[in-house]
């Protein structure tokens, strides 16, 4: 092959590479958003701790069983602390009021006789006192018997007293017994795991005869019914979401289909780890069956245009600047961007041509 052929096919060659990387502006929609991922959450979603140490004795449900609010899930030994209950319900029967009546009846039955003494001793000394006024007696005899009448007064009165005592003890006894119960109920409740919501048993951790505290989470419980989309939003763009903005959702378990939903809530602060905020989104129309920690991708819709000037994102030689196809830098300014293109809002027109930086 001659010189001359090898120097024209090397400029055709050329030729074509340039003009496929030559292109035009085009008019066209334009959504820009936010990529965003993370899992499903149930709604009150939680993980359920037992608040003492031991072993799990019996465990009552199985993984996916519906439960209220106070539903048992599980049980852990202690002997102890049942035999603490056991003790407390005894101290409880002894203290009622009802197991002492006796004591409270002797009381009054002294009050009475005290009472009667003191009546019949005040008799005798108004007796005593007619007598001696009427010159009969002796004083002796009226001192013995207003001594008499004292005596039994105060008697009567300490009769009282004791009786009163007596009634506040047992009342307090009573009082304090039931409330020590209450205290050891509580205490062996804490060896129970209840649900604290109405919903599902997602998963139980652990299972008979392992040996738990309080450090260890248990369970998995949460709702059946509504699911919260909690996405991973990156810093740099944070502060382009607010409420109520639509968000698309795609799931790895539903194939070729798209979800709609809204954002409801933004986290205020930041995971300084992974910098990324979390953003909550719920489903306006749900999938028909969904499970905690599903995986999904998100695009959280900002802006839409329905017509735009736009050129692909890879023929940006940076944020502002574009190569013409005579070899011109121009800075453009642009507008709102998606994966693959960026609104070009002024610097070129729609018939000038743009040459791809990477060749």
């Amino acid at each position: 092959m001659s010189k001359s052929n090898l120097l024209f096919l090397l400029v055709f060659f050329l030729g074509c590479k340039k003009k496929q990387n030559t292109i035009k502006p085009v008019l066209s929609a334009i959504t820009e958003s936010v990529y965003a991922s993370g899992v499903l959450k149930s709604e009150a979603q939680y993980q359920a701790f037992s608040s003492a140490n031991g072993a799990i004795k019996d465990i009552y449900l199985k993984e996916g069983a519906n439960v209220e609010i106070g539903t048992p899930i599980l049980s852990i030994m202690n002997d102890l602390q049942l035999l603490n209950t056991e003790n407390a319900k005894l101290a409880e029967q002894y203290a009622a009021l009802s197991n002492n009546q006796g004591k409270l009846t002797d009381a009054r039955s002294l009050i009475t006789m005290q009472l009667r003494k003191m009546k019949n001793d005040s008799l005798l000394l108004k007796r005593q006192q007619n007598v001696w006024e009427s010159g009969g007696g002796t004083k002796v005899e009226l001192e013995q018997r207003g001594l008499d009448y004292e005596a039994s007064k105060v008697a009567y009165q300490t009769a009282m007293s004791k009786f009163d005592e007596l009634r506040r003890q047992l009342d307090f006894a009573a009082l304090q017994s039931k409330k020590n119960l209450q205290i050891s109920k509580k205490l062996a409740s804490d060896f129970t795991l209840k649900s604290e919501i109405s919903g599902v048993l997602y998963q139980l951790y652990k299972k008979a005869g392992e040996s738990v505290n309080p450090q260890m989470p248990l369970a998995l419980l949460g709702s059946n019914r509504k699911f919260v989309i909690e996405m991973q939003v990156d810093e740099r763009d944070i502060f382009k979401v607010v409420k109520g903005q639509l968000v698309l959702v795609t799931l790895d378990s539903y194939p070729g289909k798209v979800f709609e939903a809204n954002v409801t809530t933004i986290s205020p602060m930041m995971n300084e780890s992974s910098k990324t905020f979390l953003v909550s989104a719920a489903f306006i129309d749900p999938p028909k069956a969904l499970y905690p920690f599903i995986s999904f991708e998100a695009n959280i819709i900002i802006q839409t245009k329905p017509k735009a000037m736009l050129i692909p994102i890879s023929y940006l030689l940076n944020d502002s600047t574009v190569l013409l196809s005579n070899g011109k830098v121009t800075k453009i300014k642009i507008g709102l961007k998606d994966y693959k293109m960026v609104e070009v809002l002024n610097g070129i027109s729609a018939t000038d041509e743009l040459v791809n930086p990477i060749q």
